[in-house]
């Protein structure tokens, strides 16, 4: 029997497609539209999955204060229906959260921890919370939060943060960026190696799986320029400055010891190597 992903055409679910292999069978748009319940439901019934990842979401966060329903329609109640199956067909399910889920704690310091309350601001950090909500109901549930994904190498690369600032630098134009957010960017090919480590273990329950170490994006993005050796005008700026619709956290990095108590856990290095692993990679796959 095959393990399901959904979202194969995201960072997340490509890469934990591409580390699986030929257990993999990737699902997504077209074919595989979340707000179509009853052929979602047609599709896993006739796969019948030893497992299901749900990779898949709606993450346009300041799009989603414009279309609530349709946020919660995909992250939440989608959520639901694919739960429901894993019951019915009596396989593990793992949903896929974030670091958003931790948005009102903007003076906190200490890294959170998953038994700690979650406070998600705007909606879709609200709607991802309902999705971890709607996963509890299943005993055989894993829910895996992580943050700023980036690394997926191909034609679905181009949206992450990292692919964002080279572009940009690349076009030669100044750059401002927020500098009073801490969380931990993460690179795909490390949680997806956790993840994949974490469904072998049978040990279900929430896991908090990034990168080691906090940064803002401010101070990512001058890490980012720095390993590539470029000069690159760049300034810090506030939240506020940014002015961005949906409200982000200002706090949000992720505590991993439960997932590295594991005796055999993939490590997560720090950020700052796993970047430096990222962008070997990346250059080795375009050539220079």
């Amino acid at each position: 029997m095959p393990i399901a992903v959904t979202g194969v055409k995201g960072q997340l679910g490509g890469e934990l497609c591409r580390q699986l292999g030929d257990r993999a069978v990737g699902l997504d748009l077209p074919e595989f539209d979340l707000l179509d319940y009853d052929r979602v439901r047609k599709t896993i019934r006739e796969l019948r999955p030893e497992l299901l990842i749900h990779a898949a979401a709606y993450t346009a966060v300041d799009k989603a204060e414009d279309e609530p329903e349709k946020c919660f329609a995909i992250n939440a109640t989608a959520t639901g229906v694919l739960v429901d199956l894993a019951r019915e067909l009596d396989c593990p399910f793992l949903y896929v959260s974030t670091d958003y889920v931790f948005g009102g704690e903007p003076e906190r310091s200490e890294p959170f921890r998953e038994e700690d309350v979650p406070s998600p601001q705007g909606v879709y950090a609200r709607s991802k919370y309902e999705g971890e909500l709607k996963t509890l109901v299943w005993e055989k549930h894993y829910i895996v939060r992580t943050c700023g994904l980036y690394g997926q190498l191909g034609p679905h690369s181009a949206g992450n943060f990292v692919e964002t600032m080279i572009r940009l630098a690349n076009e030669g134009r100044p750059l401002r960026v927020v500098d009073d957010q801490f969380c931990t960017p993460s690179y795909v090919v490390h949680v997806a190696r956790a993840i994949i480590f974490l469904i072998q273990t049978d040990m279900y329950g929430t896991f908090h799986i990034v990168n080691d170490g906090a940064t803002t994006w401010y101070r990512f993005a001058r890490e980012i320029f720095r390993q590539l050796k470029m000069d690159v005008d760049i300034t810090p700026i506030s939240t506020e400055e940014y002015g961005a619709k949906a409200p982000r956290p200002r706090f949000s990095v992720l505590d991993t010891s439960k997932y590295n108590r594991f005796f055999g856990a993939p490590p997560l290095p720090h950020w700052k190597e796993a970047l430096a692993e990222f962008l070997a990679r990346r250059a080795e796959f375009l050539g220079h």
